[in-house]
């Protein structure tokens, strides 16, 4: 009996000791995982991005390149463009043709601005007004008369029919009201805010898919080129987009990424008077150019050959190669041949402007040039007497350079009233000019219009430019930005 109790004493303390020793694991699993639970790290202080502090924050009145990049982080767009300028819906969730110039979009009724008021299509009409007034988005509306709300419908009626117009509405969707602080606001993944010393600052909108490292962009006042490539070098900012307009590729030893952008350089011609009034003699002009040689040497590599007058990073322009990289010198000779002209009359002249890349791009197409029987005289101008010679038509040719809106209109040369580079363009003579317009409205196929450009050739495309990303050492991430979406993957940036 004595073993028995005995037995059953130990029994009891096995059993106590078992349930001391569960409560004992259990008790150090729960203070582990509390342990090894830690929130994500963030940072407000690294980043840093150069602003022109005399300029507005106001993205229809910012005139600088340093503040309308901010706007990147602060507003959002009814679209975006993908880096092939195809539309991405983002404020708005569709769109659809009422007829050829009357286009409706839809928009998000959740969307709201990140001072938690809702964005509605009243907001969106007062900012298409304003960025059709505006220096920065004015030109690439030009050909959108007006736009209405009704609901959360926007509608916008066009001058003339374009099936790609939904790719210019791309401008910035501002509240119609200011901050209290008198900041522009925005539905973007950052707003403006001061700081308790009063500086200003963007910081991170809460949101449930946006959940940054970066929690503050602090802002510099860097005002001109040169100190932003500087501070960008030295890392007394973290990012900068460059658009290679002057040699800035040189100067910059910080991290890079090169960028598509819709900047066409081109040879304009006279095809109103002289030799180049002849579609042979400037067919002959555009064979013996070697774009290949004016990307890799005039523009240092920061270029991509126009392979027809579209941007070469568009579906439009997919399966479209009318210009060869390199020269055809036989052709561009039988082409000569062909004009009529006399070995004598093959004199013309190149009007250039002080530009480093379209000066170095005029010497060598004079030298392509005259490998087929041209004599050919540059003639450099400052700025204004380069800009006047070209409006009275005062050249044989210019190399030209045009910013192109994402829709790949070519209405640039071919309005005769407002078109930008229509200079020396003899529309009256040509048909490519009417057959670009059937095509948009969809009474001619693409095609006929290409084949008509080729013949009479009213310019030479040459190359698109490409710009920059320039970013501190010091980040880390995958850089996926482009133009027009320059921070599109900045949730994944970080430091060291």
């Amino acid at each position: 009996m004595a073993k028995r109790y005995i037995a059953f004493f130990l029994a009891l303390i096995l059993l106590a000791s078992s349930f001391t020793a569960c409560t004992q694991n259990n008790d150090t699993q729960v203070e582990t995982t509390a342990e090894t639970t830690t929130a994500k790290p963030t940072d407000d202080t690294s980043f840093k991005l150069s602003y022109t502090q005399g300029d507005s924050l106001d993205p229809f009145e910012a005139k600088t390149q340093n503040n309308q990049i901010l706007s990147d982080l602060v507003f959002e767009s009814l679209f975006d463009l993908d880096e092939n300028y195809e539309p991405v819906t983002n404020i708005a969730i569709g769109y659809k043709f009422t007829d050829s110039k009357t286009l409706s979009v839809t928009i998000d009724p959740q969307i709201k601005f990140s001072d938690g008021s809702s964005l509605d299509s009243d907001d969106v009409v007062y900012s298409f007004n304003a960025a059709k007034d505006s220096p920065t988005y004015g030109n690439s509306l030009e050909y959108i008369s007006s736009a209405s709300a009704s609901g959360n419908t926007v509608t916008f009626y066009l001058s003339h029919e374009n099936p790609y117009a939904v790719n210019l509405l791309t401008f910035p969707i501002a509240s119609i009201y200011d901050d209290d602080d008198g900041y522009p606001v925005g539905s973007g993944r950052y707003k403006y805010s001061s700081t308790d010393d009063g500086k200003t600052v963007l910081t991170a909108v809460e949101s449930d898919g946006f959940d940054p490292y970066i929690t503050t962009v602090n802002l510099v006042n860097v005002a001109s080129a040169d100190s932003i490539d500087n501070a960008v070098n030295i890392g007394n900012i973290s990012y900068a987009f460059r658009d290679l307009s002057s040699s800035v590729s040189k100067r910059m030893s910080c991290a890079k990424k090169l960028v598509n952008m819709n900047n066409l350089v081109f040879i304009g011609i006279n095809s109103m008077s002289g030799v180049t009034a002849n579609a042979q003699i400037r067919r002959a002009i555009s064979l013996a150019v070697d774009r290949s040689v004016i990307a890799d040497s005039a523009y240092s590599g920061y270029a991509t050959v126009a392979s027809s007058p579209f941007n070469p990073s568009s579906s439009l322009a997919q399966n479209i190669n009318i210009f060869s990289d390199t020269a055809d010198a036989n052709s561009a000779k039988q082409a000569v041949a062909q004009s009529g002209y006399e070995d004598d009359e093959f004199e013309i002249t190149i009007l250039v402007n002080k530009n480093n890349n379209r000066t170095a791009a005029a010497t060598l197409i004079k030298s392509q040039l005259e490998a087929v029987g041209f004599t050919v005289e540059i003639e450099t101008e400052e700025s204004d007497e380069y800009k006047r010679r070209i409006k009275n038509i005062e050249f044989d040719i210019y190399i030209g350079e045009v910013k192109l809106s994402n829709d790949m209109s070519l209405y640039s040369f071919f309005d005769d009233d407002d078109g930008g580079v229509r200079y020396g363009i003899d529309n009256d003579s040509l048909t490519c000019d009417e057959l670009y317009s059937d095509y948009l409205a969809g009474d001619e196929e693409l095609g006929k219009f290409i084949l008509a450009f080729n013949e009479e050739m009213p310019f030479i495309p040459l190359v698109y430019k490409k710009g920059m990303i320039c970013y501190t050492k010091a980040m880390n991430g995958d850089m996926q930005g482009y133009y027009g979406n320059f921070f599109s993957n900045i949730e994944t940036w970080n430091f060291d």
